[in-house]
């Protein structure tokens, strides 16, 4: 799995804390580095063989076709891209017009996360997102007309706007579109972003637990019941189309991040690159360090694989766990475990340890409970 991550946004969303610039002044610097970047990290991956290639942000579809080709060019030279290869590229609906839909249909893009996160009007412009409602609507189907089929939507619910019976109107909308997988984020208040700052000044409401939890409830029941499988605590696919990229980290396997800020995860260790455009150019440039590397420990590696697997419907496989991390550590999760098994929200059979619906609200808790000391 690589990772490539464009780090430029028309103008930043209030709740965002992504590394990301508004600027695209070295633009054409930073792609170069990029395509340095990838060269002096061909050989990370053991496995050369490449299934997932993910353009993330940022706001990856700022860059021009070419500029995505020429990225992806890059990488092929250097590793074995399958043939089948999911190709995702994040977009926002305002980046998708006709002409831009068109000439990413002759590059390998075959997947669109595309960020909705809202059909409402006064929503967007609360978030600060870049478009508008109709953008919105017209880009998925021209997405759609185009004739890309693969395609994965982003909402986001739990703020203060978001009465349910909007939130029931956004879904249906998705449904309505025959999009065959949404991700879905309750709205988190990070530190040092916008929504932060205008929470604590009073300008707007704090976010309230009990409506995220209540519509994070309404978001499982309609969409498993117009066919989608819940299959990760966020993610909802139809027809098995579940994010290869995505599934693959969330079931522990290795990844090469791209770009400032990107991390990496080769088994051993976990690394991360500089999250400064300037700095991340320079080193780059200079042949010197642009990035911190942490060696993981069989803890680490362990609370690691709780933490992705699971928040998926595959959940802990028990199996693999021994075998990863040995018979006490699985004897101890399972110990662990044992209090929410009886109180209903973790699931366990003879090959793996599951949540369940009322355990995916408290999934985090649940996880942290697991954790390895």
């Amino acid at each position: 799995m690589i990772y490539l991550h464009i780090p430029f946004c028309k103008q930043a969303c209030h709740y965002c804390d992504f590394h990301f610039s508004t600027s695209l002044k070295y633009k054409d610097e930073l792609l170069a580095a990029m395509h340095k970047e990838i060269e002096l990290r061909s050989d990370y991956l053991e496995d050369r063989s490449v299934q997932s290639i993910y353009f993330g942000g940022g706001t990856p579809s700022i860059l021009q076709p070419e500029e995505i080709q020429k990225l992806i060019d890059s990488i092929a030279i250097r590793f074995d891209v399958t043939p089948d290869a999911e190709i995702t590229l994040e977009a926002n609906p305002d980046d998708l017009d006709i002409h831009q839909v068109k000439a990413l249909r002759a590059t390998p893009i075959n997947r669109f996360s595309i960020g909705i996160q809202s059909f409402y009007e006064e929503d967007l412009r609360w978030m600060n997102r870049a478009h508008n409602a109709q953008d919105a609507d017209a880009s998925i189907k021209r997405v759609q007309d185009a004739g890309f089929a693969n395609i994965t939507c982003d909402l986001i619910y739990g703020y203060p706007l978001l009465t349910n019976e909007k939130w029931a109107t956004n879904m249906s909308k998705l449904i309505e579109l025959q999009v065959p997988h949404v991700s879905s984020y309750a709205m988190t208040v990070e530190k040092r972003t916008a929504l932060d700052h205008f929470i604590r000044q009073g300008k707007t409401s704090p976010m309230d637990d009990e409506q995220s939890a209540e519509q994070m409830l309404m978001l499982i029941e309609t969409l498993t019941g117009n066919g989608f499988e819940h299959y990760e605590i966020s993610n909802f696919a139809k027809g098995g189309m579940y994010a290869r990229h995505n599934t693959n980290y969330w079931k522990g396997k290795h990844y090469l991040g791209i770009g400032p800020s990107a991390h990496s995860f080769n088994g051993i260790s976990r690394s991360w690159n500089i999250a400064n455009n300037a700095r991340y150019i320079s080193a780059i440039g200079k042949g010197t360090s642009f990035q911190e590397t942490e060696l993981l420990s069989l803890q680490d590696r362990t609370n690691e694989y709780v933490m992705t697997s699971l928040r998926t419907m595959w959940g802990v496989d028990l199996s693999y766990f021994e075998h990863e991390f040995g018979k006490d550590s699985l004897q101890g999760i399972l110990k662990e475990a044992q209090p929410f098994i009886i109180s209903g929200q973790l699931v366990q059979d003879d090959t793996a340890l599951i949540l369940s619906k009322q355990g995916k609200l408290m999934a985090d808790h649940i996880i942290s409970a697991l954790f390895r000391i």
